[in-house]
């Protein structure tokens, strides 16, 4: 049976930055589809006992900074720590990434969010502005003239609404997660386990 990996994606998530060449990288080696969900994670959070970012103890957020810095120089990402735009409004470009996820294909929302992720962390830009948005959807390869008041129909922002109560239903609670059957693995510094799982077959 062919593997597939469910991608479950925060758009202000250093860590689903972090963790997004690899994971194409390891679909790609394996031969694994590769489907984001670009969920809603304060509601998951809420559902799930976590706490988002601002509510947690000035210990977590100071270790949380730490790790950030040790992943930046191990991986070779220079993202920024405090980057001026977090947390950006991710709402439009999670529904442009989910239009295009269902009229053009998986792989065209992946670059999108991927193209996103880096805007947000490496280059100091606000995500959430409509203007900066349009430039990334071209620089993705897709058409804003079409994809962008596509992505404003409610219909997309429903769907986020009925993929992040799927998302806790199956068990997620943090970004990133990747799922493979009934495998949950969270956090991009799990993606050993996904590649022996999918090694695995």
């Amino acid at each position: 049976m062919a593997l597939h990996i469910d991608y479950y994606a925060s758009l202000n998530s250093p860590w689903t930055h972090l963790g997004a060449a690899r994971i194409e990288a390891l679909a790609a080696q394996h031969g694994a589809s590769l489907r984001i969900w670009p969920v809603d994670f304060g509601t998951i959070f809420a559902g799930s006992g976590g706490l988002p970012l601002p509510k947690r103890s000035p210990q977590r957020q100071a270790y949380r900074l730490q790790e950030l810095a040790r992943w930046r120089e191990h991986l070779g990402i220079p993202i920024q720590i405090r980057p001026k735009h977090f947390p950006a409004n991710e709402l439009p470009g999670a529904c442009a990434v989910i239009a295009a996820r269902e009229t053009i294909g998986d792989a065209p929302a992946i670059r999108l969010a991927h193209r996103i992720l880096k805007a947000l962390w490496e280059e100091e830009q606000d995500t959430g502005e409509e203007a900066v948005l349009t430039r990334l959807v071209t620089e993705s390869g897709l058409d804003p003239a079409s994809l962008l008041p596509l992505s404003r129909e409610p219909r997309w922002a429903e769907m986020r609404e009925s993929d992040t109560q799927a998302a806790l239903a199956r068990g997620v609670f943090g970004a990133p997660s990747y799922v493979i059957g009934e495998d949950i693995f969270w956090g991009q510094d799990r993606l050993e386990f996904v590649a022996k799982r999918l090694a695995k077959g």
